[in-house]
């Protein structure tokens, strides 16, 4: 029983993110665009797998972010004090999703370009 609601609580944990947070519904939507040309321009199963893997990264990267953000906002509202210490926690978090989404961007580019240079 504890191992389901490990999962439950996970996939809770995963559409809170999509639900509350504007930046997750953005990279859901990109997500949905990558898939859709993956799909419509008939890419191979290897380069499916970098789609895949390059979604989920930052799918994963922003979920971090979002946790991060929230705890260092209940540290800081309990603790104001505390206001200016617990930016950069935040800022390498966001950085974080930062990378990911361009190196997702490149792969895209890499991907598709020579599909799309052909059409």
């Amino acid at each position: 029983m504890k191992l389901i609601n490990s999962f439950k609580f996970a996939i809770l944990g995963i559409f809170a993110g999509f639900k509350f947070e504007r930046n997750m519904k953005i990279h859901l939507l990109v997500s949905i665009i990558a898939i859709a040309m993956g799909f419509f321009l008939q890419i191979n199963e290897v380069k499916w797998l970098v789609i895949i893997l390059s979604i989920s990264i930052v799918i994963t990267a922003e979920l971090f972010n979002t946790a991060i953000e929230k705890i260092v906002n209940g540290i800081v509202k309990s603790n104001p004090e505390r206001y200016d210490e617990m930016g950069l926690p935040k800022d390498m978090a966001a950085g974080a999703v930062l990378v990911a989404a361009i190196a997702s961007l490149i792969v895209g580019l890499i991907i598709f370009l020579p599909y799309l240079i052909k059409i």
